[in-house]
């Protein structure tokens, strides 16, 4: 089932990282929002953009919203950062596939 969850970051300039664990655990800063996810994918809104996350049996460990930080685990494919041309379609694209 999508959810989306809105991230309230606290000062503009705040910094992006994604950190990887063994390909079972991410930890992301810098994120906005979580447009949507399910058990494939996530796609979150970063201070850097949208960043797409696909795997299998993918969870959402812990979620900050004061911070911005999202924690997710399972078995990660792929991450991919969709840039400014790509994210409408992207958002179009998650929306009809969520619904």
């Amino acid at each position: 089932m999508s959810q989306h969850y809105d991230v309230n970051n606290k000062g503009s300039a705040q910094e992006h990282d994604v950190i990887m664990r063994g390909r079972r655990l991410l930890d992301i800063t810098g994120v906005k929002q979580v447009e949507s996810f399910d058990s494939e994918e996530f796609l979150l809104e970063t201070v850097m953009g949208f960043l797409s996350i696909r795997g299998q049996n993918l969870q959402m460990k812990n979620l900050d919203v004061d911070k911005g930080i999202v924690s997710i685990k399972g078995k990660i494919f792929d991450l991919a950062y969709l840039d400014d041309h790509h994210q409408e379609k992207a958002k179009g694209f998650f929306s009809k596939l969520f619904k």
